[in-house]
């Protein structure tokens, strides 16, 4: 298919750009195969570059012959676009449409896209595996890594190569897969240094309503737990939910069975409850009433900070379990690829100080979400203007990134990247011209020979100029253990990603550049300080 059968009109004139807390633009329109572009012939006016696979939602109304197009965006942003004539318009709009919801996944962007900087590091070999097994390796001999996935048939959503107790061999995981939902064994998520205790994660024992028993799966699960100790198996759904899932062939893992764990069942939202929350809570952040009372209520109605909660206090728990008490976890719900890897990820930045940095919490996103299998093209399909028909749409990745921003909220020396960082995730989730974020898996990301095709969004973030953006200027690296209140009082709406459009961040900008500024100019200080106390020391020597 040829991009310029879907373009009626390539090109408009005298097109009014609008948007909120920025002056207006007049220019010319663009649209190409993947991008809709609006250059002003103004002196330093910036251009509107705008993924067509950003746009969730467009509007278009008419007054006399001048249309406007509302574009609604995956970003949550909003813009308005006057265009003379009525046949243009139509024109526009009906191509916008037809180019920002292709159905085949290598005509989007990535696939065309060519880097105008040069690849530093290659974002696809950064985090392998094999080297997060030689960092563990230096803690513990328990484990190992297991090559039984490598063709992906013992379970389509995992990543080739996995972590496994030493003690268990290919044949007990082949058998374990078929006793667990689309075949996610139970595997090694994290390992806790202080005390050797660890985390694992997988999805729903395959129990039935006839109570069905696989001992090799009891055998691998016991496999991580010391003598005499217990662990907790943390399930992401209700009991009574847990109980539903038997008559469709799922379940939970019976007393019975399992007597050296304990099952807590913590409900976490999923799916399409998850999905309408966004959508109510944009709707509220856009409400342009000022009616307090309306706001409060909209906010509530929205229950996105209740979800924000459940799912920091299902992370803590499972933390608790593992430093505080000194016992093994198990995270699952049913599928394992949403709220378990909202879990257990939030658990590693609960845990793990290394997970606060810039490259640990990349590597973090690599294993625990990319590698894991969340389904990212699925989930990040639509974001809360659509209108079509919600299929597999989530925010579980945003939420994640939420539940991130409330803990470095709370403990803003503890991080070394900044807010900023946590946005730009959320915006290349949904869309980029990186190939990263896209496929459901490792096994579809294979056959679209991402690597090969697409630069990836590491190779982007990590070069030096582009790091610079995103260190946190307060970062003091903490070796300890965060604990986040998960108080009601202390969950706040996220605005860096809900309200940025919606009103002026000039003056916050300019907060933070001057905590940067006195920050760094206290590192100067610092620096002639020591300099002075080493002249001051030489002279005491000399007498």
């Amino acid at each position: 298919m040829e991009f310029a059968e879907l373009i009626k009109t390539p090109r408009v004139d005298n097109v009014v750009l609008q948007r909120p807390f920025l002056p207006r633009v007049e220019g010319t329109l663009c649209l190409t195969g993947h991008h809709l572009i609006l250059s002003s012939r103004q002196d330093n006016s910036e251009e509107l570059w705008l993924l067509h696979s950003n746009i969730d939602a467009i509007e278009k109304r008419f007054v006399g012959t001048l249309g406007t197009i509302t574009i609604k965006c995956k970003d949550l942003r909003i813009i308005h676009l006057d265009i003379p004539g009525m046949e243009e318009c139509l024109n526009i709009a009906s191509s916008i449409e037809a180019l920002s919801t292709l159905d085949s996944t290598t005509l989007m962007y990535p696939f065309f896209y060519r880097p105008m900087f040069e690849v530093l590091e290659d974002g696809w070999h950064s985090f392998l595996p094999e080297h997060e097994f030689t960092l563990l390796s230096v803690s513990t001999d328990e484990w190992r890594l297991s090559y039984v996935n490598k063709d992906f048939t013992v379970c389509p959503s995992y990543p080739p190569i996995v972590m496994v107790p030493k003690s268990t061999d290919d044949e007990i995981l082949k058998k374990v897969a078929t006793f667990r939902q689309g075949g996610r064994f139970p595997v090694l998520s994290y390992y806790h240094k202080k005390n050797g205790m660890v985390m694992m994660r997988s999805s729903q024992p395959l129990t039935g309503t006839n109570g069905r028993r696989c001992k090799d799966d009891e055998k691998l699960i016991n496999a991580t737990l010391w003598a005499g100790k217990r662990g907790y198996i943390i399930d992401t759904r209700s009991l009574n939910a847990a109980q539903q899932a038997r008559t469709k062939g799922g379940g939970f893992e019976q007393e019975a069975h399992y007597p050296q764990w304990r099952r807590i069942h913590k409900s976490i939202e999923r799916y399409h409850i998850l999905q309408e929350s966004l959508i109510k809570l944009v709707e509220a952040s856009n409400d342009q009433s000022h009616n307090m009372d309306r706001w409060l209520s909209k906010l509530e109605a929205s229950s996105w900070l209740t979800h924000v909660k459940e799912i920091l206090t299902t992370a803590c728990l499972a933390a608790q379990c593992i430093d505080r008490e000194g016992a093994s976890v198990l995270v699952h719900g049913g599928e394992g690829v949403d709220s378990t890897l909202q879990v257990t990820s939030l658990a590693h930045i609960i845990l793990d100080p290394q997970c606060r940095t810039i490259n640990g919490f990349e590597a973090l996103i690599e294993r625990e979400w990319l590698q894991a299998g969340h389904p990212f093209q699925q989930r990040c399909a639509q974001s809360a203007y659509s209108n079509s028909k919600q299929k597999n749409e989530a925010p579980t990745f945003l939420l994640f990134l939420d539940c991130c921003w409330q803990i470095q909220r709370q403990f803003p020396c503890s991080f070394e990247f900044n807010e900023q960082f946590l946005i730009v995730l959320f915006e290349h989730a949904y869309a980029s011209q990186f190939g990263t974020f896209l496929g459901n898996n490792e096994n579809e990301r294979r056959k679209l020979k991402l690597q090969q095709k697409t630069v990836s969004l590491w190779s982007w973030m990590n070069r030096p100029k582009e790091l610079e953006k995103y260190f946190n200027p307060l970062y003091e690296a903490n070796s300890l253990v965060i604990w986040p209140s998960v108080a009601p009082q202390s969950l706040q709406l996220w605005e860096g990603v809900f309200l940025r459009w919606n009103r002026s961040l000039k003056y916050l900008n300019e907060a933070w550049d001057e905590i940067t500024h006195i920050v760094e100019y206290n590192k100067d200080l610092q620096a002639k300080v020591n300099a002075l106390r080493r002249q001051l020391a030489e002279l005491q020597t000399e007498d």
